[in-house]
């Protein structure tokens, strides 16, 4: 099964037997499958005809209306479908089996920082950089072994310590500095490009979260709260590095943001990007989401499709006690 992305603005979505066709103006941008649809996303502004969606409902179809941050509107859902009926599932998870998944959250997480650090250290050898990637390594055998989330979060942040501590190493271009990972508020472009990216993703995975049934304020690794939907934070994680790390380095490095004219520094302090800097960063976002990549064996999606897929696979864990929980990895 598959999921169809909407993410191009003023599109005008429709059915023709059993297949859908999205087009913008007269140019037909992508066609899909009804029947090998999972979910629909639309990302922003674009139009859905009745017979679409009373087809998606016939179909138990859910489709999720997004922003173009990520942000969830809302879903359209059959009503015959039940609410919450994983959550009681969720719920019972063993303090085991929450650790278990929590291991491998954090473990995948250093690994992928260390990846991101290893390729820039192969474009140009440091001393520095190779002193981080060797602690990461450390960092996630050390985590195998850990037996409580309190021991867990210690890691996590002793390698989020050391990778941020080197990223100014991997910044090539002179107008951006970098004098450490700051967030409530930013403190520079840099950090506020971070921020930015991760709020995009994480606002896709907390929509993803929803569509699957699972509840987003039940997690493994971080404290859920009423204002806090900690399993978005949960699944976040590993993508950090791989997803906005590297397109917040590649956009630096290849001069396509400026540190001046993307940016605004408001009086009461911090740095924000303004509407040039966020229509450049989140234009840019999309384009690597968009990229088909391998999600599985003789499988190419849209990159979209990994965080759909992680979600997925958390929810299997819930269904299944007994099936591993997999974090994503790159190489």
């Amino acid at each position: 099964m598959e999921s169809l992305y909407i993410s191009q603005q003023g599109c005008h979505v429709s059915l023709r037997q059993d297949c859908i066709l999205v087009k913008q103006g007269k140019t037909l941008l992508q066609e899909a499958q009804l029947p090998m649809l999972e979910q629909i996303l639309v990302f922003g502004q674009s139009q859905l005809t009745t017979q679409l969606i009373r087809s998606c409902l016939f179909r138990n179809i859910p489709i999720a209306y997004l922003s173009r941050m990520g942000r969830c509107y809302g879903r359209v859902l059959p009503v015959t479908s039940g609410y919450r009926s994983l959550a009681r599932q969720q719920y019972a998870l063993s303090a085991t089996t929450r650790l278990a998944i929590a291991r491998l959250i954090v473990g995948a997480k250093l690994k992928n920082s260390r990846v991101i650090l290893q390729r820039q250290h192969r474009r140009q050898a440091s001393a520095e950089l190779l002193g981080a990637i060797t602690q990461l390594a450390q960092l996630a055998q050390q985590v195998t072994q850990a037996t409580s989330i309190e021991q867990l979060m210690g890691y996590e942040g002793a390698g989020a310590a050391s990778y941020f501590g080197v990223f100014g190493a991997c910044v090539e271009q002179s107008d951006f500095k970098w004098a450490g990972r700051s967030k409530r508020p930013p403190g520079d472009p840099m950090n506020a490009m971070l921020s930015f990216g991760y709020q995009v993703l994480w606002n896709h995975l907390l929509s993803l979260i929803e569509l699957q049934g699972l509840d987003p304020y039940e997690a493994c690794l971080h404290q859920g709260s009423e204002r806090h939907p900690a399993l978005a934070s949960d699944l976040i994680e590993v993508f950090r590095a791989p997803i906005v790390d590297s397109l917040v380095l590649y956009l630096v490095n290849r001069r396509m943001v400026n540190a001046v004219d993307d940016f605004e520094f408001p009086a009461t302090g911090g740095c924000y990007l303004n509407e040039s800097g966020r229509k450049k960063l989140l234009t840019a976002l999309i384009m690597r989401m968009e990229e088909q990549v391998q999600v599985a064996p003789g499988v190419m999606a849209p990159r979209w499709e990994l965080l759909n897929r992680q979600v997925k696979r958390f929810r299997q864990a819930v269904i299944q006690v007994s099936s591993e929980y997999e974090s994503y990895q790159i190489r």
